[in-house]
């Protein structure tokens, strides 16, 4: 017996007689400044700042994001009162309390310290899940979050005059650690041996009186609310009630070693009070931490058999942790509350001591490179790096080989002379003994010495393993190890990882979740761990060849990352595992090694490389360096570099002539790395290209879109390159569709599966899959369902007979038994047998309850004398007659008909055809009644089908092949003479377009037309007749060959049918215009919009009536409205025949009607009246809300004027009343908001809610939710007021203190210097975030200005003279401010203006521009306001967005007209304006320029898109599509950033990849409005 185990022996001897009468300070939780925690500073009294907890924690039953700890051995979930309050009090308490040790405590002068700190280490978790375990047996808890709180060596508090009785010597120590996951929260008291030397303190009013109050440990809720305004004592719970009790505290405990308490305290179910955990009392025996009892989140790292080994790793170097280097025969001695060796600290375990003291001062052994035996140090095996290292020689030698003349080689069996990994050994294979190894999607190739798999046409693999061409592919997987981060070892246990990949362009996307934190920052720079997908689904270049096209889906990677300068050195093993059940890859990842310390908050930036991989039979291999770039606040940019070795061993078949290139070039375009922090996701996106190595694609050359990725196909379908730019897009196998719109094809429905007899298919996307039925499994081949024999497993009773049966077994007693065959029973005289299944079903089927009436048409199985199922079974009813086996199951192929002679039972049953299985699967269970219109297929005799199928609802008859599927061109309308399905066969056509079309708007073989559909007709070569008519509408029209409907031809129910002979004229605008708001092809049109009316030239007609809302109009000859003809529904029609009069323009007053009306005003919404001359009717009354007012020349109401329905309306040709006031702040905010929501507010939407005199009121609140907060008079959130209760915040008008202060000055407080920030507006003020990176640095946000009373839209930043601007819709001014400290705001321009937004600067030519969205202008001055001029005030309805492009002179804007939205553009002079976007957009709110790119950028509230379009037009494509409600955009650093309306937030997206990345939602809530880019110079 070697020495170490001889002592180990020795130790767990020692166990078993040692007696521990509580945990030593050692063994308590790590603690201290090392750990990472907080101090709370001296005193008698004190409390820590505000913990606010990264995920709400539950307390009782009450959720809670913030802990506060104070100076008396108490927790809370709330700011505490003064000491007074509650020191001296018992149990409950008025506040929450977690209560470890309450008593008058005291640091001061030294007087010991208080820790805290809250934490995810995996270490930490880990532990307290196993004491979890350990308390609460039955408990699912998997702890994502701790907060660990230790007082060490404090003391109790004494008078001065009291100090000298030695008393002071006596101090605590104590911890707490409270663990919680999304449901559950539990509490751990420690107290350690020696830790307690006072257990109460004396009261501070009571120190003539010699009295100490007892400590308090325990629980309380504090008050909660009761009935609606009333509050009371909440449940609480107590440990300790005397000093003997808190000297129990370090004795005994309730987990199974003294001194360790554990309570589960809070869950989000139903929670009464604290449960304590129940294993209790003083043990003999302390059961040693125990490394194996870990949940599946935290399992520690122990021991990999699989990487055991019984040399050194040959990377391991000098300088790496020593805890690497353990033998994996050593074992690892683990004491209760040592640090297992994952622990955040570098100490060992004897670096322990007994002291009391926290581990500030670990002693760290110097890593020699010892050998094991004489290391002290608790060490674990680490995976062999098994690199095989194959370099290809000129002369074609042999590869290089290790120091000790071997190779290291990964897989066993290869050949080092052929390097062939034959797929197994033995006798020659032949692809009829042993063909099922091939895929499903290849074929099996006989050669001299072997088989052969070989995919078939429209797959791609290895022959054993096959994908459809094209089709995306996903792989899942888990991802595990230990990582060493700097110093720190971080554990993975176990994480999911799941990729996407879209084929066609060599897109693949990682995502590892539940990374920890230190790992997911440091863990970035290694994008090979997801570059093992690029290569294998890479996009190909010509003559090449992608990795699974190699590899298939079973192999082993191993991958070697040294970093430099530091050394770190990173081993990833990947083994695929083969396709699993959805036809997915399979792939584990291990980990094991150090890498860099990455800061948090931290980018990383990778460049576009390049790296030649190595092709051997059975190995491939690459070796490259990369560089990458780390961006971090505390060091700026660094560049680092590594070096990746690589080997990736899979199958090879040797037999068939080899063939693929040696060499070639993996060209990865894009690399990005992110850590999600708040998800804990790691994530890379890679693009990829493969091909001969220097054959990549040239720079400026013409390539093919299909190479370039250029190319507009579907993500389900393959590119096929044509002559130069030609290209066609051909859907993946398992796929249907033109090539750029591609769907599932399923194969189990459309009978086209390879499912054979006795099983069933499933369908998968882009494939299926078969499954064999019960009583039947997979054959020798994997793919034939054969019958199990039940009867080897003896499933029947001892006393009985198993008979076997295709699918089935039937089991009877013997002789002088009686029962199922499963039960049998000796029969004795008078005693009865038990009711066979089939007595069970008849009588079950023959009567009702007990009235004994039969149920009418239903089926009644006949019994033998046995009680056994007859053979034969026949319907009272229906007449039908059918075999059945003992089962009483029917057996296929033999019911009759009633006209037919009955089958013969006796004959031996064959297997159901797939026609008998198709008929029953329309049928029901055993009645013989066919579902009600559902097609029922008929089979012969023999139970193949028919040739001629009829459908027995709709009449038509068809022809179908032995496969039950149409022949084209067959079918019969109901009424015409059938095809005859004998005659000669002639060869098939495929199904044209025409047939496609019109079959897919039925039903997929019941014949039933989709109600109301247009179908299609063609004639009997299956192609469209020319003239079209909808059987429902009564619309006719015709249709050019590919079904297209010809301009002109559509004529409606009462009117002749066009001739469709006639030679096609194009289409008019009028025509283009009609069709555009119509559906593609059945007439129907868009509920609610209105449709233009064309002449029989296809002209508009000068007379233009709105179907649903009956206004009538003229129009010129491009359809625009003439000015003035306007009619309301109850009014004559205009007489548009009249002279036209030069035509005024539209004023104010009639954009405004009219952008309200049409399809997108919106029931209820507002319509202002104009008079004839266009200008506002004095009075406007609200159609819906019955509300009348008086309204100025500008359309603003006349404050004092509304009045309520059934009140008289104002005069308002009246003077004006003296006493008129102005709008107020609360007012122009709340009409602001009801404008920008389209005057069609939803119930969650904030508006302002004011009282009569215009004034905020008190409570204001989300909509007509719960949730509410106060406001001060100029509507400020008074803080912590926010409630989401059922009963609002009782608030006040004059709330004290805030509303009694002077309100603040507006002056400037400046962001942080020297990087970039965002400045964004939200209501009363301008905030700002400092971007590090392209990460948003939250904990450095700020209010950059204070604007009470204002309502701040638009905002900008002039970079040269470090200003910003903004407009404000309250006081209808735009202003600016400098950004150095204490500036105040200077206003600009504060006459003409009604609802200023939007607002941009050209800092070369030293302008800004802005629109006024109420004036429907654009208009532009110098930087002070001087120079003021309109730039734009024709066809502007909803003006809302502005940015300008110095660099080319040009304002482009949005116009957010909700009949008409568009984008346009035009010259910083007002000249050469353009529409840039007219189509496809909904509501474009946001709107940025991408310098980069050159390109125009928009979001859009309507169709929730990010878009992005060249200048010139051309370009145009969709970044994002699943926006919520974006409101302004700006862009840097190849970064989107945008305000969000539906979240309150400023969004991060990342222009390469097109995720999001970031988001900020400020502490209050509140929209926000406009955005720009602050930086200290111009970029």
């Amino acid at each position: 017996m070697t020495r170490n185990k001889f002592t180990i022996l020795f130790i767990q001897l020692c166990w078993t007689v040692y007696v521990v009468t509580g945990i030593h300070r050692k063994d308590i939780f790590p603690y201290g400044t090392l750990s990472g925690d907080l101090t709370l500073q001296e005193g008698d009294d004190e409390t820590s700042k505000v913990i606010v907890l990264t995920r709400p924690m539950r307390f009782y039953e009450a959720s809670f994001s913030s802990l506060y700890v104070a100076t008396n051995g108490i927790i809370s979930t709330q700011d505490l009162p003064m000491e007074k309050q509650y020191v001296d009090d018992g149990l409950p308490t008025d506040f929450p309390v977690i209560a470890p040790f309450l008593a008058d405590l005291d640091t001061s002068k030294g007087r010991g310290t208080i820790y805290y700190r809250q934490t995810e280490s995996p270490t930490i978790l880990n532990r307290v899940a196993m004491e979890v375990h350990r308390g609460f047996p039955d408990a699912r808890f998997t702890p994502t979050h701790a907060v660990v709180v230790t007082w060490e060596n404090v003391g109790a508090y004494e008078e001065e005059s009291r100090s000298s009785d030695g008393s002071s010597n006596r101090v605590n120590t104590f911890q707490a650690v409270l663990a919680y996951d999304e449901t559950d929260t539990y509490g751990l008291f420690l107290y350690p041996e020696g830790g307690l030397n006072f257990f109460g303190t004396r009261p501070k009013e009571s120190y003539n009186v010699e009295i100490e109050l007892p400590a308090r440990v325990g629980f309380s809720r504090g008050e909660v609310s009761f009935l609606f305004f009333s509050r009371q004592e909440g449940p609480f719970y107590s440990i300790t009630t005397n000093e003997q009790s808190v000297k129990n505290l370090y004795q005994v405990g309730n987990t199974g070693l003294p001194g360790v308490w554990l309570f589960h305290i809070g869950s989000s179910y139903s929670f009464d009070n604290v449960i304590p955990a129940a294993v209790g009392g003083v043990l003999a025996t302390p059961p040693p931490f125990d490394a194996e009892a870990t949940t599946p989140e935290y399992s520690e790292y122990s021991d990999y058999p699989e990487f055991q080994s019984p040399t050194l790793p040959e990377f391991v170097e000098a300088g790496a942790d020593p805890s690497l280097l353990q033998s994996p025969d050593q074992p690892q001695v683990q004491l209760y509350g040592e640090e297992v060796p994952l622990t955040a600290s570098p100490e060992t375990p004897e670096s322990h001591n007994s002291e009391s003291g926290p581990r500030e001062h670990p002693a760290i052994p110097e890593p020699r490179n010892l050998p094991p035996e004489h290391s002290g140090l608790p060490q674990r095996p680490v995976p062999e790096h098994t690199i095989l290292e194959l370099f290809p020689t000129r002369d074609g030698g042999s590869p290089r080989h290790s120091p000790k003349d071997q190779v290291d080689s990964v897989v066993q069996g290869v050949d080092l002379d052929t390097g062939v990994i034959q797929y197994n050994g033995g006798s020659k294979e032949t692809c009829e003994r042993s063909g099922q190894q091939c895929s499903q999607n290849a074929y099996c190739s006989d050669y001299a010495t072997g088989l052969c798999c070989h995919c078939r046409s429209g797959f791609y693999g290895n022959g054993q393993h096959c994908l459809p061409n094209g089709a995306p592919h996903r792989v899942n997987g888990k991802v595990s190890g230990v990582v060493l981060v700097g110093s720190t070892p971080v554990e993975i246990n176990n994480v999911d990882l799941h990729a996407y990949v879209v084929v066609s362009d060599g897109r693949a996307y990682t995502a590892i979740s539940e990374v920890p934190e230190p790992a997911g920052w440091a863990l970035m720079p290694v994008a090979p761990i997801g570059g093992l997908f690029g290569w294998l689904f890479a996009l190909e270049l010509p003559n090449s060849q992608n990795g699974f096209t190699i590899a298939g889906a079973e192999f082993t990677r191993h991958a070697d990352v040294t970093f430099y300068p530091g050394n770190e050195r990173l081993s990833i093993v990947q083994t695929a595992k083969g396709l699993d059940a959805e036809n997915y890859l399979s792939v584990d990842t291990k980990l094991s090694g150090s890498v860099p310390f990455i800061p948090p908050g931290a980018t990383v930036q990778m460049e576009p490389f390049k790296m030649t991989f190595q092709y051997y039979p059975s190995v491939t291999t690459s070796i490259s360096v990369r560089e990458f770039t780390v961006v971090s606040a505390e060091s700026g940019a660094e560049t680092f570099s590594f070096q990746l070795r690589q080997n990736i061993t899979h199958n090879y078949c040797r037999h068939g002539p080899r063939s693929g290139p040696e060499t070639l070039e993996l060209s990865v375009e894009r690399v990005f790395a992110m850590f999600v922090k708040e998800e804990r996701i790691l994530r890379y996106a890679i693009t990829n290209k493969i091909g001969p190595v220097g054959a990549g694609i040239p720079d400026g050359g013409e390539v093919n879109p299909c190479y370039a990725g250029t190319h507009d196909c579907d993500t389900t379908a393959q590119c096929i390159p044509g002559e130069g730019q030609n290209f066609q897009c051909q859907c993946a196998t398992g796929y249907r569709g033109d090539g750029r719109n591609c769907y599932d094809v399923d194969e189990c429905a459309e009978r086209l599966s390879s499912c054979g007899a006795h099983s069933q298919c499933e369908n998968l996307q882009g494939s299926h899959r078969c499954l064999c039925q019960p009583g039947y499994e997979f054959g020798f081949d994997g793919r034939t369902c054969i019958d199990v024999d039940e009867c080897r497993s003896q499933p029947c009773h001892g006393q009985a007979s198993c008979t076997n049966s295709l699918g089935s077994f039937h089991c009877q007693c013997q002789a002088g038994y009686h029962g199922n065959g499963f039960q049998c029973h000796p029969q004795s005289g008078g005693s009865e047998r038990p009711m066979t299944p089939c007595e069970r079903h008849r009588d079950g089927a023959a009567q009702t309850s007990q009235d004994g009436f039969p149920i009418v048409g239903a089926f009644v199985p006949e019994c033998d004398e046995a009680g056994q199922y007859r053979p034969l079974q026949c319907h009272g009813s229906t007449g039908h007659c059918w075999c059945v086996d003992v089962q009483g199951q029917e057996r296929a192929g033999t019911r009759a008909p009633p006209s037919s002679p009955r089958p013969n039972c006796n004959e031996p049953e064959r297997p159901k055809t797939p026609c008998e299985h198709h008929r029953h699967s329309v049928q029901g269970s055993q009645d013989g009644f066919s579902l009600v219109g559902a097609f029922v297929p008929q089979c012969d005799e023999e139970g193949q089908y028919r040739p001629l199928q009829c459908h027995g609802s709709s009449g038509h008859c068809w022809c179908v092949d032995v496969q039950g599927q149409e022949r084209a061109g067959t079918r019969t309308p109901a009424g015409t003479p059938p095809t005859n399905c004998d005659g000669p066969v002639h060869p098939e056509r495929p199904k044209t377009q025409c047939e496609h079309h019109r079959d897919g708007a039925q039903t997929s073989q019941d014949g039933f037309s989709l109600v109301g559909a247009f179908v299609p007709e063609c004639d009997e070569a299956g192609q469209y007749r020319p003239l079209q008519c909808h059987g429902s509408t009564g619309h006719c029209w015709c249709v050019d060959v590919q079904g297209q409907e010809r301009a002109g031809t559509r004529a409606p129910p009462s009117s002749p049918r066009p001739n469709c002979n006639e030679p096609e004229r194009p289409k008019t605008q009028c025509e283009h215009h009609r069709d555009n708001v119509q559906t593609s092809q059945d007439g129907f049109p868009i509920v609610g919009v209105f449709i233009p009316e064309c002449d029989e030239a296809g002209q508009y007609r000068p007379l233009q009536c709105h179907g649903s809302t009956g206004h009538c109009w003229c129009v010129d000859v491009q359809g625009q409205e003439r000015a003035g003809t306007r009619a309301p529904p109850s009014s004559p029609r205009p007489n548009c025949n009249e002279p036209v009069r030069p035509e005024r323009p539209r004023t104010q007053c009639e954009h405004h009607r009219d952008s309200l009306q049409g399809s997108h005003g919106g029931v209820g919404a507002f319509v202002p009246q104009c008079d004839e001359e266009g200008q506002y009717r004095p009075l406007q009354c609200h159609g819906s809300s019955g509300h009348c007012w008086c309204v100025d020349e500008q359309g603003q109401e006349r404050a004092g004027t509304r009045t309520l329905p059934g009140t008289p309306p104002t005069n308002c040709d009246g003077p004006v009343p003296p006493t008129q006031r102005p709008e107020t702040v609360c007012e122009r905010w709340r009409a602001s908001l009801i404008e920008h929501y389209g005057s069609q507010p939803d119930p969650h939407h904030y508006l302002p809610q004011c009282d009569s005199a215009g004034e905020f009121n008190p409570v204001q609140c989300y909509g007509d939710s719960s949730y509410c907060w106060c406001v001060d008079k100029d509507g400020r959130e008074v803080p912590g007021t926010r409630a989401n209760d059922a009963v609002k915040p009782a608030c006040i008008p004059t709330v004290a203190p805030p509303t009694q202060r002077p309100l603040p000055r507006p002056d400037v407080t400046p962001p942080p210097t020297g990087g970039v920030s965002l400045l964004y507006a939200q209501g009363q003020q301008i905030g700002a975030l400092p971007l590090t990176g392209t990460r948003m640095d939250k904990d450095k946000s700020s209010v950059l200005l204070q604007l009470h009373g204002s309502i701040v839209v638009g905002v900008a930043h002039d970079c040269l003279e470090r200003k910003v601007y903004w407009t404000d819709i309250a006081g209808r001014t735009i202003n600016r401010a400098g950004l150095a400290a204490g500036s105040e705001p200077e206003v600009l321009i504060n006459t003409g203006l009604t609802s200023p937004e939007g607002l941009a600067l050209d800092v070369v030519r030293r302008r800004m521009f802005w629109v006024d969205s109420t004036m429907d202008k654009i208009e532009t001055s110098n930087l002070d306001g001087t120079g003021r001029r309109v730039l734009i005030d024709t066809d502007l309805v909803n003006p809302r967005a502005i940015i300008v492009d110095s660099s080319s002179g040009t304002v482009y804007w949005t116009d957010w007209n909700r009949e008409a939205p568009k984008i346009e553009g035009a010259s910083v002079d007002g000249q050469n304006r353009k529409v840039l976007v007219q189509e496809g957009i909904g509501l474009p709110n946001a709107l940025t320029f991408n310098p980069a790119s050159r390109q125009v950028c928009w979001g859009d509230a309507g169709t929730k898109r990010l878009e992005c379009i060249s200048p010139d037009g051309t370009g145009r494509q969709v970044i994002h599509s699943g926006l919520n409600y974006p409101f302004a955009m700006v862009f840097h650093a190849n970064h989107f950033y945008y305000t969000d309306w539906r979240r309150d937030a400023i969004i991060g997206m990342s222009r390469g990849t097109s995720q999001f990345t970031d988001d900020y939602l400020p502490e209050q809530r509140s929209h926000l409005y406009g955005i720009a880019l602050a930086s200290p110079n111009c970029l």
